[in-house]
């Protein structure tokens, strides 16, 4: 249940952003989820299209990138890709390992309608 609340910090970005770059309208959110992230692409989908009515986000899509998790050994120094469930270091099998990609979860980007824009399509 935790996407509801991931979902409107999202929607106050979005009309933070949107609103300081004087957008009439938000097309489309760009996201960045971690591997290891535990956001599930749906439920934020469901919360974004339910909580973004009626406000500058409503219809605005949602791009989900899901990024790989990856893995250093603390012992052998070995760096490798997560995939699955997490487990031991390949190279030497120590489960003294440290996450260096995949927790991630950011707005990477917010695309905009411009009231600019309107004027250049109905010239």
């Amino acid at each position: 249940m935790h996407e509801l609340a991931v979902t409107e910090s999202l929607l106050n970005i979005a009309v933070q952003h949107a609103s300081q770059a004087g957008a009439v309208r938000v097309t489309q959110l760009n996201l960045v989820i971690g591997q290891l992230a535990s956001i599930v692409d749906d439920s934020v989908q469901f919360y974004w299209d339910m909580i973004s009515e009626g406000t500058i986000c409503a219809g605005a899509g949602l791009h989900f990138e899901r990024r790989p998790a990856t893995l250093k050994c603390l012992d052998c120094d070995q760096s490798y890709a997560l995939d699955g469930e997490l487990t031991d270091c390949p190279n030497c099998h120590s489960v003294r390992i440290k996450v260096m990609t995949g927790e991630e979860f950011f707005v990477e980007s917010i695309e905009i309608e411009a009231a600019s824009d309107l004027a250049q399509a109905t010239a």
